[in-house]
């Protein structure tokens, strides 16, 4: 039987891709759905206002809008989904999971408390048992896990590969995110049309933390951030969607760029439905990846990489990942599929 799921904040662009991607995915079914009161009682097609490229699912559209509050959610849902503003998010989650839900948060709020789990499942997947000690401390029966930002999730496989081989030391990067990643209402055409705009407001903060955690040791009570120093500069430039970064990362040993290829290359998948196989595809070209053209490997959830090069004090390359969907609703549901082989759902 499939495991029964919501979506809180299902009307947003988080929480449209979640519906597109949950309502065929064969492990979950969708049985709820939350937004803001205004759009509470309402049907989701006319509170949504979808803008995704595939057409709303017909039963999906007809299903009411509830409530983003633990009272108005079924008992019997298994597993949810917030993409709520981060905000709403600090204030509401936690009541989910004092209640019993089991929350997969793509929200910013809770990511670098030392007893929420921050996991992409392909490198930290060891990490998500700290739940247990989540709540323990938190005397919760439901629990709260996040996945990281939408920038961070891109880079932070091939360091994960680059870390495991050769040992990471310091990081530089420096984004070009799409316009997707700041919502349908983040950006303005005249803002951004013929433009580029060299600041995302706490972006930088969460690349420099969130990696740092990921790529920590979990030794079973609590997780030791990578002993890294990570410097990022944030973009946003006028792409629909796709983040590419160009990133320089100092190394412990001397490495070739073959060998750094080979390394990435060769980074394991994970056996989870969503998993891409290869996790890494890496481009001999030094012209990719670049979004128009890589951004939907693999169902979008394939991190590209390419213009690999040796510096003086290890290698810089390019990487690429969709935002919206490896970076954001995609790493919720993967999350998901985790907390599910985890015999946590």
């Amino acid at each position: 039987m499939p495991v029964t799921v919501g979506i809180l904040g299902a009307t947003g662009a988080v929480g449209q891709r979640l519906v597109q991607l949950l309502d065929p995915h064969p492990d979950f079914e969708i049985a709820a759905l939350t937004a803001s009161e205004n759009s509470a009682g309402t049907s989701y097609r006319e509170a949504a206002k979808w803008r995704i490229d595939t057409p709303i699912p017909d039963h999906i559209g007809e299903m009411t809008v509830r409530a983003t509050e633990p009272a108005a959610v079924p008992d019997d849902i298994d597993l949810l989904f917030s993409s709520l503003p981060s905000a709403v998010g600090e204030a509401v989650e936690p009541d989910f999971a004092e209640a019993g839900y089991v929350v997969s948060s793509n929200s910013s709020n809770f990511r670098t408390d030392p007893d929420v789990p921050l996991t992409i499942p392909e490198v930290n997947p060891d990490h998500v048992e700290l739940l247990d000690v989540q709540r323990e401390q938190r005397g919760w029966d439901g629990a709260l896990l996040k996945n990281p930002n939408c920038s961070t999730i891109t880079m932070v496989p091939p360091l994960a590969a680059l870390d495991e081989a050769f040992g990471v030391e310091r990081v530089d990067v420096s984004t070009l995110q799409a316009v997707s990643g700041a919502g349908y209402s983040g950006v303005t055409s005249m803002e951004i049309i013929d433009n580029a705009i060299p600041h995302i407001g706490g972006e930088e903060t969460k690349m420099e933390t969130e990696s740092r955690k990921l790529l920590g040791e979990f030794d079973g009570s609590e997780v030791e951030w990578l002993d890294a120093d990570v410097a990022a500069s944030c973009n946003r430039i006028p792409t629909l969607d796709g983040h590419l970064e160009n990133v320089w990362a100092d190394l412990r040993e001397d490495v070739t760029p073959e060998e750094v290829a080979e390394a990435m290359a060769a980074y394991p998948s994970a056996d989870l439905h969503s998993s891409p196989d290869p996790l890494i595809k890496v481009f001999e070209e030094p012209d990719r990846p670049q979004p128009r053209l890589d951004r939907n490997r693999e169902d979008g959830m394939q991190i590209s990489v390419g213009g690999i090069q040796e510096t003086e004090t290890g290698v810089q390359f390019n990487t690429l990942a969709h935002n919206t969907l490896r970076g954001a609703a995609g790493a919720s549901i993967l999350n998901g599929e985790l907390l599910l082989e985890k015999g946590y759902v």
